[in-house]
C-alpha cells in the first residue's frame, strides 16, 4: 500500500503506474483493472470506477470530497452528480459481492466519501451477489477446424474472435476474454468443468468448414450447470456471407439467453470490421504469423506486412489490418531497420479508423517514447488497458516503457502480467528475470527461470530451430544447470548464427550468470555489426551489460556500430 498511500489524492492518476493492492478477499490490480477474489472469481472495472477506487485507497481512510475525486479521475472533463454516483454504485456492488469484514464505501453528507476496510467494516453488509443476480455470462471457446487444410485453422479462430467481440457488445452478458477462453484450444475438456472454473453460465462451442468459397459453421450453447444443450444450429452459407452470418448466430444466443438486444447493440453487432471477405482472410492468415513475427523472425515480419498491405488495399478502411500492419513494420524497423517510418502511419491510419484498438494505442506509446514523450506515452498505455485489460501488447509495451526507465518493480508487474495471457510471447519470462535481477529478488528471479525453462523444452520440444526459445539460456544457470546452457548455445549458434536477439540473450546469460564476459564479448561482436539505432538505445539502458560497458573491447565495438550508423545517416 506503500505506493498508493505516498501519491497525493488530487493529483492526475495512471492506471499503468499503479502497483497491485490487497484489500480484504480482493486482489486488484489497477493496471489491468482486474479484481480477483480468493474464491477464484474475476472480475473487470471500468477505468473510472479503478480510478475512483485507487483514488479512495490512496487516502487511507480519509475523506475525499466531490472535487478531490473530479480532479483525480476526471481531470478537466465536466461531470454530472449522476456519473459519480453511479461509480459509487458500482464500488458498493463490489463491497456487497466480498463478504463481511472487506470494505465499504462510506458517504459523509456534504463532505464527501472514503474507503473504510478491514476491522472498520460494518457489522452487517450486503450479502454476495447471486450468479443469477449478476446475470448470463459465457465463454466462447475456440472453434474446431473441419476444414480438409487443416492450414486453414487460422480463419476458424477469426470466426471464434469474431463471436466472441460481437458478443462483447451485449451490455447484459459477461464475456469471457478471447484469451482466457484460447487456453483450452486444441485440449480435450469436460464443459462443465470449464463454466465451472471460469465461473460462467454458460459456454458456446462450435466448428468451422470451409471450402469451395463456402462455410459450414455448427455452435452449441451449453448449460454450464446442468451440461444440457439450450440451443444448437448448423449453418451452410455462401462464403460472402460470413460476416452476416457471424452477426446472426451472436444474435441468435442472445436470444437463446432471453436478452433483449438494445437499439445499439444490435446496430454495432451488424457492424463488421471489413465487408470484403478476401480481405478479411488475408488478415486472418497473416495473424497466424503473429507468434514468429513477436520473437523477431524476419520472414514472419516480412509475410504479415505483405498480406497486411494487400489486405489494406482491398479495403482502405479495415483498421485491424492497418493495426497489424503498423505492428510488424514497428517491429521489423526495431529488429532490422526497415521501414524507415518505423510502422508510424500505419498506427495512425488504424487509430484515425477505429480509436477503440487496443493494440494501436499500446503501439503509439512505443513511437510517443521515441519521441521522448512520456507523459503522452503513458496516457496511450492506459487507454490500452482501459479498453482491453487482457491485451498482451499494452501490458508488453508497458514494461517496455517502465524498464527503459529503469524502473523495474513497475516493469516486472507488467511482464509477470504479459506471461500470464495465453498468448505471451517467449521474451516475457526473460524480461521478467532481468528485472528481478535488477532489484536483486533471488526468489523472484527463481520462478522467472523456472517459467523460462519450461516454456523453451516446450517450445524445443514441437520446434528444435526456435531461436527464441534458445536465447534463455540464463534461466538453466539460475536452475544450476549450467553445463545445459552452455550446450544449448553451441547448438544454438550452429543453426541460426545470424540472430542478433538470440546472440545479446546469451550474451546477458554470460556476462550476469556464468561470468564469462570473454564468451559475451564473442557472442556480442558480430550482434554489434547489424544492430539497428533501436538496438543500440537498448544497449544503453539494460543493466545486464553494466558489468562490461567499461571493458575496452566493448566500447571498442559500440564504438564502431555507433559510426556505422552515423554514416548511413
Amino acid at each position: 500500500m506503500a505506493d498508493h498511500h505516498s501519491a497525493a489524492a488530487g493529483e492526475r492518476m495512471s492506471l499503468a503506474r499503479e502497483q497491485p493492492v490487497r484489500l480484504g478477499a480482493l486482489n486488484i490490480d489497477p493496471a489491468s483493472r482486474r479484481v480477483e477474489h480468493d474464491d477464484g472469481r474475476e472480475e473487470f472495472l471500468e477505468p473510472r470506477v479503478m480510478q475512483v477506487l485507487v483514488a479512495l485507497l490512496r487516502a487511507d481512510g480519509r475523506i475525499l470530497s466531490r472535487d478531490e475525486l473530479l480532479d483525480t479521475c476526471w481531470p478537466g472533463v465536466l461531470v454530472g452528480e449522476d456519473a459519480l454516483n453511479r461509480v459509487m454504485g458500482r464500488l458498493r456492488r463490489l463491497a456487497g459481492g466480498v463478504g463481511a469484514g472487506a470494505f465499504r464505501i462510506e458517504t459523509v453528507t456534504k463532505v464527501g466519501y472514503r474507503l473504510v476496510s478491514g476491522d472498520h467494516a460494518p457489522a452487517v453488509v450486503p450479502r454476495p451477489v447471486s450468479e443469477a443476480a449478476r446475470g448470463p455470462s459465457i465463454c466462447v471457446l475456440p472453434f474446431d477446424n473441419m476444414s480438409d487444410d487443416p492450414q486453414q485453422a487460422y480463419f476458424s479462430d477469426g470466426v471464434t474472435e469474431d463471436i466472441t467481440t460481437d458478443l462483447s457488445k451485449v451490455s447484459a452478458l459477461f464475456v469471457v476474454a478471447r484469451n482466457t477462453a484460447f487456453t483450452y484450444r486444441g485440449k480435450s475438456f469436460d464443459v462443465a468443468k470449464v463454466a465451472a472454473d471460469l465461473n460462467v453460465s454458460h459456454v458456446l462451442e462450435g466448428s468451422v468448414r470451409k471450402a469451395d468459397g463456402r462455410v459450414r459453421i455448427t455452435a452449441q450453447l451449453i448449460d454450464g450447470a446442468t451440461g444440457g444443450h439450450v440451443w444448437a444450429e448448423r449453418y451452410d452459407r455462401d462464403l460472402k456471407d460470413i460476416f452476416a452470418l457471424q452477426a446472426e448466430i451472436s444474435e441468435a444466443i442472445a436470444d437463446a439467453l432471453r436478452l433483449k438486444l438494445l437499439p445499439e447493440e444490435k446496430r454495432a453487432i451488424a457492424q463488421s470490421d471489413t465487408d470484403d471477405v478476401e480481405a478479411y482472410s488475408l488478415y486472418l492468415m497473416a495473424r497466424q504469423y503473429y507468434e514468429a513475427a513477436r520473437e523477431g523472425d524476419q520472414r514472419a515480419l516480412e509475410a504479415i506486412e505483405r498480406l497486411c498491405q494487400r489486405a489494406t488495399e482491398l479495403d482502405p478502411a479495415y483498421a485491424r489490418a492497418w493495426t497489424l500492419l503498423g505492428i510488424a513494420q514497428t517491429w521489423r524497423h526495431s529488429e532490422y531497420g526497415l521501414p524507415l517510418d518505423g510502422g508510424v502511419a500505419a498506427i495512425d491510419r488504424a487509430l484515425a479508423l477505429d480509436g477503440g484498438s487496443a493494440d494501436a494505442h499500446a503501439f503509439r506509446a512505443r513511437h510517443l517514447w521515441k519521441r521522448a514523450q512520456n507523459a503522452e506515452a503513458f496516457d496511450e498505455l492506459d487507454r490500452a488497458l482501459a479498453l482491453d485489460p487482457a491485451s498482451w501488447s499494452a501490458h508488453a509495451e508497458s514494461g517496455r516503457l517502465h524498464y527503459t526507465l529503469q524502473q523495474f518493480e513497475q516493469a516486472a508487474g507488467f511482464y509477470d502480467q504479459a506471461s500470464k495471457l495465453p498468448d505471451s510471447a517467449k521474451g516475457d519470462a526473460g524480461m521478467l528475470l532481468s528485472c528481478y535481477r535488477a532489484l536483486g529478488d533471488v526468489e523472484g528471479m527463481r520462478r522467472a527461470s523456472e517459467m523460462t525453462v519450461k516454456r523453451t523444452e516446450e517450445a524445443l520440444a514441437s520446434n528444435h530451430v526456435n531461436g527464441a526459445a534458445m536465447g534463455c539460456v540464463a534461466a538453466y544457470v539460475v536452475l544450476e544447470q549450467e553445463a545445459k546452457a552452455r550446450d544449448l548455445i553451441r547448438r544454438a549458434l550452429l543453426i541460426d548464427p545470424d540472430s542478433i536477439r538470440m546472440r545479446f540473450n546469451f550474451a546477458c546469460g554470460a556476462i550476469n550468470y556464468m561470468s564469462d564476459f570473454e564468451l559475451a564479448l564473442d557472442l556480442l561482436e558480430p550482434a554489434f555489426a547489424g544492430m539497428t539505432a533501436d538496438w543500440l538505445e537498448h544497449v544503453a539502458i539494460d543493466p545486464d551489460l553494466d558489468p562490461v560497458r567499461a571493458d575496452p573491447r566493448f566500447e571498442a565495438m559500440l564504438a564502431q556500430a555507433e559510426a556505422r550508423l552515423a554514416a548511413a545517416g
